[in-house]
């Protein structure tokens, strides 16, 4: 019996045994490991602000040097010398400096080689027909064709073929020399050697002469009056320019150009503004300023506006308040042949053309063109332009022009 009760109670002890480490086993594994545990780091107190009357902290000693170790500063240098350097301002590097135009006598001989495309087709051309032996009906109609393919005209054409017919007939013989003079004259004289061809800018009792130049667009219009400021110029007139061009974008500042080249100032409004008001303060400001030549770029306009054409007459009106219009020189292009000569037309039916300006005439021009538009308007050429050089503006000689046509 004892041994019974002795067997339960070690049963029951290792029950209670095994019970309480199944019971710890498991809260072990309940609990998280160290490892994982969160860290919690305390703030760090806010350092105290000193107060009032409170001590600094004591001071740090520093190492000491001798009077012997200090280093005396080095001796100053001397400074160093700028040379002053002349600041020129914007506007002044923008304006170019005067030039001094070449001058105009003789400049058409000077230019005689830009007519040589001119001088194939007409001078030399004549001259190697009148060298034929035979001078039949066919060589005659040959010079005539000539003549009208180098834009003469048809009435002069007749004219000059009859004057050599007859000439030819008289003369008998027909050496080179003879010819070539022969045939000199009688251009000379179809073009007009005793028509008046000075450009009218003298200085007059009314005030300075006023110079309208005038023509449609694209002919040079605005570069011709520039370079007939340096012709004036060369010549030893002083001018004013007035840019009554205001439709065409640049126009005035162009002009303008030309003219600080040469010392001459211009007259200018805004863009797009009434070129009649801009004519008018041109001429009063040569008035006041006693020069001898106005020179004034109108605008340039397609001949069969006739509202454009009006507004062109009327430039000229407002300028004849102050007096005379002295001259009014119409630019035409060489190379358009007779589409010129109907430009010519109209611009004479509405202003008084006194001279013409005949431009591009080193090009394909033909140098008929000279005599076709003085019969069509009943007035002389008397400047023409032979290329794009700032001088290759040139009064009008006809004995030169002739002798650059048909050559040596």
């Amino acid at each position: 019996m004892e041994y019974v009760i002795l067997a339960v109670v070690i049963a029951v002890v290792a029950i209670g045994a095994i019970a309480g480490l199944v019971v710890s086993g498991r809260r072990r594994q309940q609990l998280p490991p160290k490892s994982q545990a969160p860290v919690i780091t305390a703030p760090k107190p806010t350092p105290r602000e000193p107060q009032v009357g409170e001590e600094s902290a004591p001071p740090t000693e520093e190492p000491r040097r001798t009077v012997e170790e200090v280093e005396l500063p080095a001796e100053p240098m001397a400074p160093e010398v700028v040379e002053a350097v002349e600041i020129v301002p914007a506007e002044a590097e923008a304006i170019p400096a005067v030039e001094v135009p070449e001058p105009t006598a003789g400049r058409l001989v000077r230019l005689r080689s830009r007519l040589s495309r001119s001088q194939n087709s007409l001078g030399k051309g004549l001259l190697s027909l009148l060298s034929r032996e035979h001078l039949d009906e066919d060589t005659w109609e040959e010079i005539e064709d000539t003549l009208l393919t180098a834009d003469v005209g048809v009435a002069p054409t007749q004219e000059l073929v009859e004057r050599l017919r007859t000439r030819v007939k008289v003369l008998g013989t027909r050496t080179p020399d003879e010819l070539r003079a022969l045939l000199r004259e009688e251009l000379v004289e179809l073009i007009g050697k005793d028509s008046d061809r000075t450009v009218r800018s003298t200085k007059h009792e009314e005030g300075p002469a006023v110079v309208l130049v005038v023509g449609v667009n694209g002919v040079g219009k605005t570069t011709t009056t520039g370079k007939l400021a340096r012709v004036l110029v060369a010549d030893g007139r002083t001018v004013v320019l007035g840019a009554a061009d205001t439709f065409r974008a640049a126009a005035a500042d162009q002009l303008q150009t030309w003219g600080e080249r040469v010392g001459a100032r211009t007259v200018r409004g805004p863009e797009g503004g009434d070129p009649a008001s801009i004519a008018f303060d041109a001429v009063k400001e040569g008035i006041a300023e006693g020069v001898d030549t106005v020179l004034i770029d109108t605008a340039g306009r397609l001949h069969t506006k006739t509202g454009l054409m009006d507004e062109l007459g009327k430039v000229k009106r407002v300028v004849e308040k102050h007096g005379p219009v002295d001259e009014v020189l119409l630019v035409l292009d060489a190379t358009t042949g007779q589409n010129g000569l109907i430009q010519a037309r109209v611009f004479a039916e509405v202003v008084d053309i006194t001279g013409i300006v005949l431009t591009k005439l080193d090009g394909t021009a033909k140098g008929g063109i000279v005599v076709a538009v003085q019969r069509e308007l009943g007035v002389p050429v008397k400047l023409i332009g032979l290329g794009e050089g700032a001088d290759d503006l040139a009064p009008f000689e006809p004995g030169a022009f002739v002798d650059a046509l048909i050559g040596d």
